[in-house]
């Protein structure tokens, strides 16, 4: 039987989130997509990146619309186009948003992105296992 390496501690859960390496925070700042988009490639989720639409689920700006100007993997935020605010000091910065609180309208799609997205496909997935007998279907 395999076990798993997973801790149950909340002090090392929060260790490993706040020190896990680029490539594990890519994975953590996914968005969930939008009605339509989990329509046409059967997927719930997907990684952020620079291009992107959104839409603002939560807080003061919800139902903002915009391209994402820069994903913040160190602070684990994003920033979005046209929403930003003005300092004190008159200064102008933009809003970070953390990826769960965004929902993505638009992908920007290349290669790569369309490879991701073949590879999570959900009804693929059960297309696959078509046929297949399981272990509890199987009676003696």
């Amino acid at each position: 039987m395999k076990f798993s390496n997973a801790s149950s501690s909340r002090r090392k859960a929060h260790k490993a989130h706040f020190a896990a390496p680029s490539n594990v925070r890519r994975i953590i700042m996914s968005a969930p997509l939008s009605k339509e988009l989990r329509e046409k490639y059967h997927v719930r989720s997907i990684p952020l990146r620079k291009n992107d639409e959104v839409t603002v689920t939560r807080g003061h700006y919800k139902g903002q619309q915009g391209k994402i100007t820069s994903v913040y993997r160190r602070k684990y935020v994003v920033h979005i186009e046209r929403l930003q605010r003005e300092k004190a000091n008159g200064a102008t910065i933009p809003v970070p948003f953390h990826p769960s609180k965004v929902e993505v309208v638009k992908l920007s799609l290349d290669k790569d992105r369309k490879r991701i997205l073949d590879r999570k496909d959900r009804s693929k997935a059960a297309e696959k296992d078509k046929g297949k007998h399981k272990e509890g279907e199987l009676t003696a």
